[in-house]
């Protein structure tokens, strides 16, 4: 008896999502940006910075979801576009095992002088509930939200709420697919080959703009290229590319579970030239991202 289809637990996303960062070019693409972007941006904080009290300059970031790596980066441009900053930084995040390997990144970092860090084990809802109800609405130099709005209950009053967090001249980071990579080509035209279990948001950078505008927040946008090798996708009982298909689909065992008209059918969308490319005979799925800097 075929087992039925069902979403993926917490620890099984966690092992999901390490085959998609193993294949893809997701952090360099954020690298990038760091290396280009990043500097300028937090430069635009300075003058909060230096209107603080007489005690130790103090900045502060808030993360918005699990990237412990991209942002102990964006806390090392920091200190260095101002250094001697002492920095603050929160941490939301859900997932226990992200926490947990946040925290040991930590631990191995010595050289992050200055930074404390508090963390979070809770949803962006819960922590804006949290705030709200202890009536302790603290003020942020800059919030960055990675991939995460996928799974927010209202993404209008999530952006609402964490963009009131920001102290004056802050900023807001807001990183998610862009309207060009394969992934919203997938939403927009192969939606039916997806299964139910994923009950995530299928949003892209169009519609975080359009909420932007309507909230009437001023923004910038960066696109940035970037790539997912799915190769081992099409390879038949490839460990590796099965773990990609779970993440793909948020399913657990997709590949095995899934009807084989429903796998023949998302297998065949995702080599169409609208989601992938071939390069060296791989396959490259689209996962180019934009990068939106939201004003205070």
């Amino acid at each position: 008896m075929i087992p039925s289809m069902r979403s993926l637990t917490a620890e099984e996303y966690v092992e999901a999502f390490k085959s998609f960062l193993d294949h893809s070019t997701e952090h360099q693409c954020m690298d990038e940006f760091n290396k280009e972007q990043m500097p300028n941006i937090v430069a635009g904080i300075t003058r909060l910075c230096h209107c603080m009290s007489h005690k130790a300059e103090h900045a502060s970031l808030l993360l918005g979801d699990f990237l412990a790596g991209v942002d102990l980066k964006m806390i090392r441009i920091l200190q260095a576009v101002h250094p001697g900053v002492f920095i603050d930084n929160e941490i939301v995040e859900p997932n226990p095992q992200h926490v947990a390997a946040y925290k040991e990144l930590v631990n191995q970092a010595p050289d992050l002088q200055n930074v404390s860090f508090i963390w979070h084990q809770l949803t962006s809802l819960e922590y804006e509930q949290q705030v709200k109800e202890k009536g302790t609405h603290k003020k942020f130099d800059f919030i960055h939200m990675i991939q995460m709005l996928y799974r927010v209950e209202d993404i209008p009053s999530t952006i609402k709420f964490f963009h009131s967090c920001l102290d004056h001249h802050g900023k807001l980071l807001i990183i998610i697919l862009s309207d060009s990579s394969g992934w919203a080509s997938l939403w927009k035209k192969h939606r039916d080959c997806l299964p139910a279990t994923d009950s995530g948001h299928y949003i892209t950078c169009g519609g975080i703009t359009e909420v932007l505008q309507r909230l009437g927040m001023q923004h910038r946008v960066y696109e940035l290229p970037s790539g997912w090798d799915i190769t081992e996708c099409f390879i038949e009982g490839d460990a590796v590319g099965g773990r990609m298909m779970d993440f793909l689909t948020g399913t657990k065992n997709f590949l095995g579970t899934a009807p084989g008209a429903l796998r023949r059918r998302l297998q065949e969308a995702l080599c169409q030239p609208e989601c992938s490319s071939t390069r060296d005979g791989r396959i490259i799925f689209s996962n180019n991202l934009s990068m939106i800097v939201v004003e205070s």
